[in-house]
C-alpha cells in the first residue's frame, strides 16, 4: 500500500519545480500528512525513483534528483569520502584518554556511526566500501571519485599481509561495484590497483592512520605500495611533559621526524590534536596551535581537532572521578577554537574536523557541542581551506586569479599555489569576506635539495635508498579542484571541476621548480585513480609515483 503511495509521491514530485532541497522536504511532509503515512527517507525514495525510471514509469528528472540530494556537503569538496574501519586489535598504546571496548578497535565506541557500519559488515572492507557507495548513491551523490579513509587507529601495527589484503579488498569493492557478487575472490593488490585506473569508481586518494613513532623509511615505502597519499598522525600534543603524563609512548621528536620523512616522500599530513589533555591548560592549548605554524618542524597540511572527552572504560575516567582531572567546558572549547581560527590558522591549512562524532550518551564529561562549526561561523573570519572552498557558490563568469604562498617546512620549502576570487576593489569589502578557493596545489622542494650537507647525507642513505625516484625531484604533494563533484570526463557550468585549473597549477609548479630552483624532475604522489590524468600531462609511473622530466 505504502509503495503505491510513494510512487504517487514521486510522480507528483516530477511535476513540481523545487528551488531548494528544503522545498522538497516540505512537499514530502505535506503529501505524507494528507496520505496519513510515515515519511520515507530520501534514500528510500531515491531507490524507488531509480526503479521507476528503469521500468519506464517516469522519465529521469534531474531537478528532482537534485532536490532529493541528502547531506549535500559530503561531495561539495569534489570527492566522495568513504571511511572504513579495520578489525579490533591489541593496540600497542596505553593512552589514559582511550576507552577500551570489547570487540571494537581501541579509542572507538560501539555507538559511533562509522563503527556501527563496520560492525554491521563484520569489519569486512569489501562490504564496508560497497555498502557506503550504495548509501551515498541512494542519497543522490556521485561516487566516481572516492577519497578512501581507513580508520581504526594504528594501521602500521597490523601484519603486512593484513594491510595488503585490506586495501586490495577496498580497491576490489570499487572495481566490482554492481558488477560482481563474489566476495571471496582471490586477487592481488597490484591487479586491483591497475583495474582501478579505469574503473567507474576510482580511489583518487587513500588515507591511513598511524602513530608518529611508527613512521620510518620502510613504512613509507609500504604506504606508497598500498597507494596511500595522505597520513593522519595521532600527534595529540607537541609538549613532551603532556605526552608523558598521558602515557602516549613517544616524544615530540618522533612527530618532528615523521613529519619530515612524510613530506620528503610527498605525503599530505593531517595532525590529530587533543586540546584539554590531562596536565594541559587553556594557555598551553593555545600555545600548541601557535607553535604548529610558527615552528617549521611542524606545519601540517590539515588538522582534526578532537577535544579530550571523559569516556568510561578509560584511565582518564578514573582520574576524573577522583577529582584529579578537570576537562574543558563547552565554553572553554568554543572560545579556544574561535581564538585559534581568528589569530593563528593560515590559508594553506584545512581544518578537517572540529569535534569527533561521539554520541552524547557516551560522554561523561568534556565538550558536548556537536555542531561547533555552525555555532561559531558568525564569530570567525577563518582563512582555512575548508572555510574558503567554493562549494555551490561557483559561477562560470567568476573572475579568478593565481595566488602563491611560500613557507618553510621540515627543512624544505613549501609553495602553496591557489586559484581564488579576484580581490575586490573595495578594501572594506575585501577585509570582511574570505577569498573563495577554487583549486590548490602543494609543491615541495625537499630538505635534501636545500638543507645542510649532513642532512643531505642522511637523506641519501635512508629515504632515497627505499624510493630512488625521489632523488633530486621536486614534489607535488596535492592537487585539488573544489566544487560540486562532477563525473569523470564530464563538465558542468555549476562546478569548477574539469575546466583546466589543475592543469594550470601543475604547469606553474613545473615552471617554479625548473626556473627558480634548477630542478629537472617532478614526482607526484598521485592517487591510483588519478594516474591517467597525469599520463595525459606527460607523467609516467615509476616507484609508485607519477614522474616527469621538466627540462
Amino acid at each position: 500500500m505504502n509503495q503505491n503511495l510513494h510512487e504517487n509521491l514521486i510522480k507528483s514530485a516530477t511535476q513540481t519545480a523545487f528551488s531548494h532541497p528544503s522545498k522538497f522536504l516540505k512537499f514530502k511532509k505535506q503529501f505524507c500528512s494528507r496520505a496519513k503515512i510515515p515519511q520515507p527517507t530520501n534514500a528510500n525514495l531515491r531507490q524507488l525513483y531509480e526503479k521507476m525510471v528503469r521500468e519506464k514509469k517516469i522519465k529521469r528528472n534531474f531537478n528532482l534528483e537534485k532536490a532529493m540530494l541528502a547531506h549535500s556537503a559530503r561531495t561539495q569538496s569534489g570527492v566522495a569520502i568513504i571511511a572504513v574501519l579495520t578489525k579490533p586489535y591489541a593496540c600497542p598504546g596505553q593512552c589514559v584518554f582511550c576507552p577500551t571496548e570489547k570487540n571494537i578497535p581501541k579509542s572507538y565506541l560501539p555507538n559511533e556511526p562509522a563503527v556501527m557500519r563496520a560492525v554491521m559488515n563484520k569489519f569486512n572492507p569489501y562490504h564496508q566500501v560497497q555498502s557506503r557507495i550504495k548509501a551515498l548513491e541512494l542519497n543522490g551523490h556521485n561516487t566516481d571519485k572516492i577519497e578512501l579513509i581507513v580508520m581504526g587507529g594504528t594501521f602500521s601495527y597490523f601484519p603486512k599481509h593484513y594491510q595488503k589484503w585490506f586495501i586490495a579488498e577496498c580497491f576490489r569493492a570499487c572495481n566490482e561495484y554492481k558488477k560482481s557478487k563474489n566476495t571471496n575472490a582471490k586477487t592481488t593488490l597490484e591487479k586491483e590497483q591497475k583495474r582501478n585506473e579505469n574503473s567507474k569508481h576510482r580511489i583518487v586518494g587513500l588515507t591511513l592512520e598511524t602513530r608518529p613513532d611508527y613512521i620510518d623509511e620502510k613504512e613509507i615505502l609500504n604506504f606508497r605500495k598500498l597507494g596511500c597519499t595522505r597520513v593522519e598522525l595521532g600527534v595529540q600534543t607537541i609538549f613532551d611533559d603532556i605526552l608523558k603524563l598521558n602515557k602516549r609512548g613517544h616524544k615530540v621528536s618522533a612527530t618532528i621526524r615523521a613529519t619530515r620523512l612524510l613530506k620528503d616522500a610527498g605525503f599530505k599530513i593531517n595532525y590529530h590534536l587533543m586540546p584539554g589533555l590531562y596536565g594541559s591548560n587553556r594557555q598551553k592549548d593555545y600555545e600548541m596551535f601557535a607553535r604548529l605554524f610558527s615552528d617549521s618542524n611542524f606545519q601540517p597540511d590539515m588538522l582534526k581537532i578532537y577535544p579530550t572527552l571523559v569516556i568510561k572504560n578509560s584511565q582518564l575516567y578514573r582520574l576524573w572521578k577522583k577529582g584529579a582531572y578537570q576537562p574543558l567546558t563547552d565554553r572553554d572549547f568554543e572560545n579556544l577554537i574561535i581564538k585559534v581560527k581568528n589569530e593563528i590558522i593560515p590559508p594553506y591549512i584545512r581544518i578537517q574536523r572540529l569535534v569527533r562524532d561521539v554520541p552524547l550518551p557516551s560522554i561523561e564529561a568534556g565538550p558536548k557541542i556537536s555542531n561547533l562549526r555552525q555555532i561559531i561561523a558568525a564569530k570567525t573570519h577563518c582563512q582555512c581551506i575548508r572555510c574558503r572552498e567554493v562549494k555551490e557558490t561557483y559561477k562560470s563568469d567568476n573572475k579568478i586569479i593565481l595566488d602563491r604562498i611560500d613557507y618553510n617546512g621540515s627543512g624544505g620549502k613549501e609553495i602553496f599555489l591557489q586559484f581564488i576570487d579576484s580581490p575586490s576593489a573595495s578594501k572594506k569589502e575585501t577585509d570582511n569576506k574570505r577569498n573563495k578557493l577554487y583549486a590548490l596545489l602543494r609543491l615541495r622542494i625537499p630538505s635534501s635539495l636545500i638543507s645542510s650537507s649532513s642532512q643531505k647525507k642522511e637523506q641519501k642513505n635512508t629515504l632515497y635508498e627505499k624510493i630512488p625516484v625521489l632523488k633530486n625531484a621536486a614534489l607535488i604533494r596535492e592537487v585539488h579542484t573544489f566544487g560540486k563533484l562532477i563525473p569523470i570526463g564530464k563538465k558542468e557550468k555549476k562546478s569548477p571541476q574539469h575546466i583546466g585549473l589543475g592543469k594550470k597549477l601543475i604547469q606553474e609548479a613545473e615552471k617554479i621548480a625548473r626556473e627558480e630552483f634548477g630542478i629537472s624532475k617532478i614526482a607526484v604522489i598521485s592517487g591510483v585513480g588519478v594516474r591517467n590524468y597525469y599520463r595525459k600531462l606527460g607523467y609516467r609511473l615509476k616507484d609508485n609515483y607519477m614522474v616527469k622530466k621538466i627540462r
